[in-house]
């Protein structure tokens, strides 16, 4: 048996202590290893860059281990039971790896547990303990682990089926506050930590209505008998990452209902959004997956062409589910499908990259964006997303709503069930031509495979919903709403914000007006036409502006000033409202009441 013991004996040095106890070592000289990256996330992370004063011994007596590469290491041939004991430094307050201090402790195993080579296949067993601090006396532990001799909610022993089962279930320990609920007779949890407010009747209720919906979605049971959703709250963020029976889950405080509010807000609505989508791909991801993922190589980076579909599929249906299971109204539905619509048409990116591309490339350019990522590639979540809809309004219109993406996604599902199989890369789109009986090939590739419009607008139509465009209001402008201010005429080109007394350039606009005048990112605006100008200031001066008028802007680029002239260009109408008309009412109620 092979034993994980992490515990922490000073949180406040962001340090957990962990130790491996191997029985038969291989008599070679055993090797570990540690993942590059973490499944879900799809970017080369190093966590072994964590990892502090390894150490190997037997009986005590300690044994030279040599480092292969960067995460990969071996230690010489010895007999007995091997002892590797290291710290790893935990500061990363995401969803994605660990942290650790005098409030709250969380870790993903691929942060933190070495994998005995050779040996990825057995069961292990993984002992958790609490850190011996006065802070910590209250703290209590939520995992999704099998627990073998552990309280529920307590810090002891745990077992894991194998090494991709003991990566799979994040662990928060601290204060924290768990709430309880029922989805088609599975228990969920849900663990808030933090400093929050909270009206903790709502959350459950709709949580619970996702949940259930989803569920009956894919058909029961669920494929899970116990989920969690791990929450931590903070000042300001966003985020979550899938497991297989859990999520984590990074929200700002003011994302949660508040007591005594009743209407559901736009920071709210996206926190809904964002548990609906990770409580998707416990279907869609950690159980249907591209067949390159199984088993994951967590060694080096591993592509694929299909996150298009396995992001994007699930970012259409995390919205869509909160319509259909009636927590927002279709008109915020519609609301948020046309700022998806409105990111999509802003950036050149998407007539330079095409999704199948986007996907590929996941590990060095969505997940490295730079100040150009807006000119130059397009996010295979948001086109994915809007390359879903297209095929759901296709498959609707020609079979006259009796096959929809609706069916494609029960059929993987089933497929699933029966094999196991991962998904090829051209299986999607097969199944499709198969549902509908007809060859659509030529119009899946025009979306997947190639860059430009997509026709949105013919397919919008056949469900009664109209495309209308306009010019934005304002950098704040997401889209998604009629305006009820002036509309500008024209665009200064670039994305600013208020720093140190300027205003900083974050990015520009290919061909916009300030980068055809010579302005760059990390510029900083000091003064437009001898006038020192606020944010607010700024935009009031742009609304007012026309087409050719000329702007002299000196600018700081590092520490040297500059002047630029700045003919001011027409502004391009690519922000997006939805409007639903009078027309194919039945197949819009269809579509987002989820009928076939």
């Amino acid at each position: 048996m092979i034993q994980y013991q992490i515990t922490s004996k000073n949180p406040v040095t962001h340090y957990f202590d962990v130790r491996i106890l191997i029985d038969n070592p291989d008599p070679g000289g055993q090797c570990l290893r540690l993942p590059n990256w973490i499944p879900g996330s799809y970017m080369i992370r190093d966590f072994s860059r964590h990892l502090v004063s390894m150490t190997a011994s037997v009986d005590g007596e300690l044994l030279r281990i040599h480092q292969q590469d960067k995460s990969n290491w071996c230690v010489e041939p010895c007999t007995g039971t091997l002892c590797i004991e290291y710290l790893v430094y935990a500061r990363d307050l995401s969803v994605r790896g660990a942290h650790l201090d005098h409030t709250h402790g969380y870790y993903n195993g691929t942060s933190v547990f070495l994998e005995v080579v050779g040996r990825a296949d057995e069961s292990y067993q993984v002992l958790i303990g609490k850190p011996e601090t006065d802070y910590s006396q209250n703290w209590r532990l939520a995992t999704t682990l099998a627990r073998q001799q552990a309280g529920e909610f307590g810090f002891g022993l745990y077992q894991a089926k194998d090494y991709d089962d003991l990566i799979d279930h994040p662990v928060e320990m601290g204060d924290f506050r768990q709430i309880r609920f029922q989805a088609c007779g599975v228990p969920h949890d849900i663990i808030l930590t933090g400093r929050f407010d909270c009206d903790e009747d709502r959350l459950v209720r709709d949580l619970t209505t996702i949940c259930e919906h989803h569920i009956r979605f894919f058909g029961e049971p669920a494929p899970v008998d116990y989920y969690q959703f791990q929450v931590l709250v903070v000042g300001d963020g966003y985020g979550g990452l899938e497991h297989r029976s859990s999520t984590s889950l990074l929200c700002s405080r003011d994302s949660l209902p508040q007591p005594g509010e009743s209407k559901v807000t736009e920071s709210y609505r996206e926190f809904l959004g964002l548990c609906s989508h990770e409580y998707f791909h416990t279907w869609n991801v950690k159980r249907i997956k591209p067949a390159v993922y199984q088993p994951y190589d967590l060694q080096q980076e591993v592509y694929t062409e299909l996150l298009w579909a396995f992001e994007g599929i699930t970012s259409y249906y995390d919205d869509l589910a909160l319509v259909r299971c009636g927590l927002i109204e279709q008109t915020d539905y519609l609301e948020l499908l046309a700022q998806t619509m409105t990111r999509v048409a802003r950036g050149k990116g998407s007539r330079r990259q095409a999704a199948a591309e986007s996907s590929f490339n996941a590990w060095t350019k969505f997940y490295k964006q730079d100040e150009n990522a807006q000119n130059a590639i397009v996010s295979y979540y948001a086109k994915g997303a809007l390359i879903a809809l297209c095929i759901d309004l296709k498959m609707r219109a020609l079979t006259d709503n009796q096959q929809s993406l609706d069916t494609v996604m029960s059929e993987l599902w089933q497929r699933w069930q029966a094999s196991a199989e991962g998904v090829g890369i051209n299986s999607i789109q097969a199944l499709i031509c198969d549902l509908v009986g007809s060859d659509l090939q030529e119009f899946l590739d025009q979306l997947i495979q190639q860059t430009g419009d997509m026709p949105l607008q013919e397919l919008l139509a056949t469900v009664g919903v109209d495309v209308v465009r306009r010019a934005s209001i304002n950098q704040a402008d997401k889209g998604g709403k009629e305006s009820t201010e002036p509309l500008s005429e024209v665009s200064f080109g670039a994305f600013l914000k208020e720093q140190d007394g300027g205003l900083q350039i974050i990015r520009v606009d290919e061909d916009g007006s300030a980068q055809k005048a010579g302005l760059a990112a990390e510029d900083q605006i000091i003064a437009v036409d001898g006038i020192k100008l606020s944010l607010e200031k700024f935009e009031r001066r742009i609304a007012l502006a026309k087409p050719g008028n000329i702007w002299e802007v000196h600018a700081f680029r590092r520490d040297e000033l500059h002047q630029f002239e700045v003919v001011l260009l027409e502004a391009a109408e690519h922000t997006i409202v939805l409007q639903v008309t009078d027309q194919q009412q039945a197949q819009r109620q269809d579509w987002l009441g989820g009928g076939h």
